[in-house]
């Protein structure tokens, strides 16, 4: 394969004399992102972190909400700003921002949440610095707060119009980002991706238990009442299942609730709730099938890629990105959201042969290699930042008193092998 694609700039050190002694230094983007939790979208960005580099970028993070993330991450090359906001209107994070642009000379803003969006946006106006944004989830969607929900995503479609560039996770997404967000703003789709690994071993064809898992943060959208009850319609039906529940929950209050109606529906003796884990590798190891049941919400999960790369097949419901992975009968199967019958259906087609456990698990390995590679992933989105930096140069440094001297970059030719399957919507 050929070398990956870079963008360098040349700089000076005092000793040199001329281009003989000029040296090149890596592209230098700073992820500004919320880091409260560490989930699909944390996982994303810590995966970038991991792989931008063989493409030219220098990846920072700057977490306006610290949390989990900082002490979470994989990617602990990457610089690592703590900028804590006290509330959604503390500002100060902005300046304190900016100064950290001007002194290390980032050369991009990527922003991933409606409150960084809103932050980033304010940097690369002070600063100069271009602007990407990355939309993991339909931000109207994203909780059954419906008030919150409406005044984020007017936060973010009013920031968004500094972005340069809008990312897009899957092609459902992009089409919703193209009818709520600015006009006339590019979206370029680059789906997640996973880390190729070794699968997880075949099922014991003398099993007679199916050991069904779910991953997720628990919250009212990921639909785990919905699992819940398609759970108590398998166990009238003789189906042997078992429940791996793995993730925290939003808050103690959910909890509590979930855990009352398994009570309630008479499957808490079949349900082991793990908690979170940064090991989501091992944990689908232990399952048959992997369930997401999600309601609503969705960009393209990222534990839908995690069972696939695993060679664990799924049952997902038809929400955002989702049917885009996963081929209903050839990758695994989709149900409809909020229909626990049809969520139970599904899972019975599997476990009683009509549909081949086997089959559904060859297809998906071959189409996660294929399509959603931790690889094509980071590609995507180092062409997505080539095509905003190689815009206007000369104008873009005489508005950006933060870059450090030396020439600007510049693209060389991509390598189509290289190329990840992005579209302009």
């Amino acid at each position: 394969m050929a070398p990956s694609t870079q963008l360098e700039r040349t700089t000076s050190s005092p000793g040199d004399c001329g281009s003989q002694h000029a040296r090149t230094a890596k592209v230098r983007v700073l992820h500004v992102i919320n880091g409260e939790h560490y989930a699909g979208a944390e996982r994303v960005q810590d995966l970038l972190a991991s792989s931008l580099g063989e493409h030219g970028f220098e990846v920072a993070f700057a977490c306006i909400k610290p949390g989990r993330f900082p002490r979470l991450r994989q990617s602990r090359q990457a610089k690592l700003y703590e900028v804590p906001m006290r509330s959604r209107f503390d500002l100060r994070a902005v300046w304190k921002l900016v100064r950290i642009v001007r002194r290390e000379g980032y050369d991009l803003i990527h922003s991933h949440t409606a409150r960084s969006a809103l932050i980033a946006a304010m940097v690369s106006k002070i600063t100069g610095i271009p602007l990407v944004h990355h939309v993991h989830s339909p931000t109207s969607r994203d909780t059954t707060a419906r008030c919150r929900s409406r005044i984020n995503a007017l936060v973010e479609r009013a920031s968004l119009r500094r972005a340069s560039a809008l990312i897009a996770v899957s092609e459902s997404l992009a089409r919703h980002v193209c009818r709520t967000g600015p006009a006339g703003q590019p979206v370029c789709v680059v789906p997640n991706g996973v880390p190729c690994r070794r699968p997880a071993a075949a099922r014991d064809a003398a099993k007679t238990e199916w050991t069904l898992g779910t991953v997720a943060l628990f919250r009212p959208r990921k639909g785990i009442e919905v699992l819940l009850q398609a759970l108590a319609i398998l166990k009238s039906r003789g189906v042997p299942v078992r429940l791996r529940a793995v993730g925290g929950f939003e808050d103690p209050q959910y909890e509590r609730r979930i855990k009352q109606l398994a009570e309630e529906l008479g499957v808490s003796d079949m349900v082991d709730w793990t908690g979170f884990t940064r090991d989501v590798d091992r944990e689908l190891e232990r399952m048959d099938l992997c369930v997401l049941p999600s309601l609503f919400g969705e960009g393209l999960p990222m534990v839908v890629l995690e069972a696939m790369a695993a060679g664990v097949p799924v049952v997902a419901t038809r929400v955002e990105g989702t049917p885009e992975a996963i081929r209903h009968g050839q990758d695994g199967l989709i149900a409809e959201p909020g229909d626990p019958n049809d969520l139970a259906d599904a899972v019975t087609r599997i476990t009683s042969g009509q549909v081949d456990w086997h089959a559904l698990r060859a297809s998906a390995l071959a189409r996660h290699a294929e399509k959603f590679s931790q690889h094509s992933m980071a590609a995507g989105v180092a062409e997505v930042y080539r095509g905003v930096l190689s815009e206007n140069p000369a104008e873009r440094k005489k508005n950006a008193p933060g870059l450090r001297s030396g020439g600007s970059p510049r693209e060389t030719p991509t390598d189509p092998a290289d190329r990840s399957r992005r579209a302009l919507v």
